[in-house]
């Protein structure tokens, strides 16, 4: 009797324990429903609009940039390094002293050659004076006029050599990193700075024999650097070579940009892009409206669904021709459409948003 009192006392124990345990976890998946149905806040985005624009068909090259004037700054004669009249990244105007070289020396020869000039005049004035009175030979007087035109040669000679121990600067330009020192011997054709004229500048680019009528003088064309990937720098065909090269069918070309900031410096590899003269309607994006899958480029676009409510909906694109930070939309959008500028990562198809518009979508309009 007793041990069955017992294993029905057992029973119920469990049985409330059991109990308890399956209630608490149907209330807790109860509860979870509920957060389930309510749907999630709106996402914030900000949206921007397609725009169309005009813009010029492109042929693209690649290029290297070049100063207009460029050298390597030396010296003709060897010396002591008495003076350093400018520092590593200066802008030096034409004429401006970069170092000297000591030339007390060549100062004391002078100034005994321009003695001996000094006398050779004197007694060359003499002679002119007494050779109408007959009291010298003419081959006497011709002897002190060269004797005088060679003093004074050998002045000037020495004035020169002493003017080539102050070396300037032979153009306006940015001075690169010194390479000299104060107290220092250099021998000649020691390199002492690298001066670069930095505006206007140059880009020297290849084009294929094909594209001869597409390039000529006064042309527009434009170029971007790795430097400032969503800048834009414009200038126009200076020269055209004459011949096309053998080896390799192409064709070279240099042009001329404004250089006024020195954003742009000698040896930088620049991707040119030579504008023809028509221009052609296209839709344009941010790039940075625009994300790739396996499938190809997609962007969000803004639409409403049955219920009224703002959603974004992915929408495969084609792209054309990209300008800095503008890109070509050929395909899959239409004029005036809305699409997500950015921070697409975070957004799924038929999500719900909060729009914030960005505005037009074609930035700046090219050429």
């Amino acid at each position: 009797m007793k041990t069955t009192i017992r294993l029905v006392i057992v029973i119920i124990v469990l049985a409330l324990a059991l109990g308890g345990i399956f209630g608490w976890k149907y209330l807790k998946m109860q509860d979870m429903a509920e957060r389930n149905a309510t749907p999630p806040p709106p996402t914030p985005i900000e949206a921007v609009t397609i725009t169309s624009q005009s813009w010029r068909s492109a042929l693209s090259s690649v290029g290297s940039l070049r100063a207009i004037n460029g050298v390597e700054v030396a010296n003709e004669v060897a010396g002591v390094v008495s003076e350093v009249a400018f520092e590593s990244g200066q802008t030096v105007s034409e004429g401006d002293i970069l170092i000297r070289l000591e030339d007390s020396v060549d100062q004391a020869a002078l100034v005994a050659l321009e003695a001996q000039a000094q006398l050779a005049n004197e007694t060359f004035k003499r002679y002119a004076n007494l050779l109408p009175r007959n009291a010298v030979s003419q081959s006497q007087f011709d002897e002190a006029r060269a004797n005088y035109q060679a003093a004074r040669a050998d002045t000037e000679q020495q004035r020169a050599q002493i003017n080539k121990k102050t070396i300037r600067a032979p153009f306006d330009g940015v001075a690169g990193l010194r390479q000299v020192d104060l107290g220092e011997y250099i021998a000649v054709g020691t390199p002492i700075v690298d001066l670069n004229m930095l505006d206007p500048i140059h880009v020297d680019y290849s084009v294929p024999e094909r594209a001869l009528n597409q390039v000529n003088a006064g042309r527009a064309m434009e170029l971007t650097v790795a430097a400032y990937p969503q800048r834009v720098f414009r200038g126009e065909i200076l020269a055209v070579a004459p011949s096309v090269n053998e080896s390799t069918r192409t064709l070279d070309v240099r042009a001329q940009l404004d250089n006024a900031d020195g954003a742009l410096r000698p040896g930088m590899f620049a991707e040119v892009s030579t504008l023809s003269p028509e221009s052609r309607e296209v839709l344009t994006l941010p790039r940075t409206a625009l994300s790739f899958n396996t499938y190809g480029d997609f962007v969000f676009r803004v639409a409403e669904n049955d219920q009224g409510q703002t959603i974004v909906s992915r929408q495969q694109v084609t792209t054309g021709s990209a300008r800095g930070d503008v890109i070509e939309i050929t395909e899959g959008l239409a004029a005036g459409d809305r699409v997500v500028a950015t921070g697409l990562l975070r957004l799924r198809d038929g999500q719900s948003v909060d729009v914030t518009d960005g505005g037009a979508g074609g930035g700046e309009a090219e050429g």
